[in-house]
This record gives C-alpha cells, sequence and structure tokens, in this order.
C-alpha cells in the first residue's frame, strides 16, 4: 500500500482494517478491542507493533484504554460490555474439550504456554490461571520444567466440565 509520502506503516493498515470493524458496527461502543496479544497472533506482528496499533486508534479518538483491563471501543465513560465468562475459563473449556475428543492424550504434554498464547490471543498469566484450573479439577498434572501432561481418565472430573 503506498501513498505520497512512501509506504503505510503496518500498524496504520491494521488500525485501518480495526477502524473498519467499528464504522460497520462489528465492534460496537463498549467491546473490547483484540488485546495486543490477539493482535499479534492474528496479524504475526511484534508486541511493539500492536503497541503502535492500539496507540494510533487512541489517537483517532476511536478507543479508550483502562488500565489494566483493556482497551474498548468509543471515548472514556462509555459503559464496557463485560464478558460474561471469564477468559481464563473458556480457555481451560476448550483445552478440556481437546482432551476429551483425544486430541491430548493422557501422559503426553498439552500445547506450551506460548502456544496456547498464540491460540487464544491471551497474555501468559491467563493462560497460567487456565491450566492451573484444569489441575485444580484434575484434567492435567505439571511437571516442574518439563511442562503440563493430561491425566489418567479416572482422574478427570465426573461431571468432565472445565
Amino acid at each position: 500500500m503506498l501513498d505520497r509520502d512512501g509506504p503505510v506503516p503496518i500498524y496504520v493498515q491494521i488500525a485501518d482494517a480495526i477502524q473498519e470493524q467499528i464504522t460497520s458496527g462489528r465492534l460496537r461502543a463498549g467491546e473490547a478491542v483484540p488485546s495486543e496479544a490477539a493482535l499479534e497472533a492474528a496479524f504475526g506482528i511484534a508486541r511493539s507493533t500492536a503497541r503502535n496499533v492500539v496507540r494510533e486508534l487512541r489517537e483517532r479518538r476511536l478507543v479508550h484504554t483502562v488500565q489494566s483491563e483493556g482497551t474498548y471501543v468509543g471515548p472514556t465513560g462509555v459503559p464496557r460490555i463485560r464478558q460474561t465468562k471469564a477468559l481464563y475459563l473458556e480457555i481451560a473449556g476448550d483445552i478440556a474439550a481437546r482432551i476429551r475428543r483425544g486430541q491430548f492424550q493422557p501422559n503426553r504434554a498439552i500445547s506450551s504456554e506460548k502456544a496456547l498464547m498464540l491460540r487464544h490471543g491471551v497474555a501468559k498469566v491467563t493462560v497460567r490461571k487456565a491450566v492451573a484450573h484444569l489441575r485444580e479439577q484434575g484434567w492435567v498434572f505439571t511437571v516442574p520444567y518439563r511442562g503440563t501432561y493430561v491425566n489418567e481418565p479416572e482422574k478427570w472430573p465426573t461431571n468432565r466440565g472445565a
């Protein structure tokens, strides 16, 4: 993509794409904008580029950021639309479903933290919380410095939910 001043930076192109989602109504006022981790995964960009995307959207006055919560469509003060289920629980549910389907076999490792971060577009702390939840439920066990492994089926929760 070129303009009269030269190539348009990738962060501007991504900001344009998100702006289009906002103006078309696919992202509504109060909804969360994809996190930096999600932008990294979706567009194959570095974290610094993802930060530039969010900064660009703020400069265009399309979004606002609430520290430790995220970036939301609209100006500061617009009521935020909250997720109905905690993100770590959704991730834990996805992993548990993959265990039930046999995608992760007993005594075999589940995906690495990095792979789960990329798959779900979340931060490391969210993945760790999801894995801790699965461990508490009996789906998995962790071997320090080695990884997290699927438990034998008899150790899985009786209700089979995450």
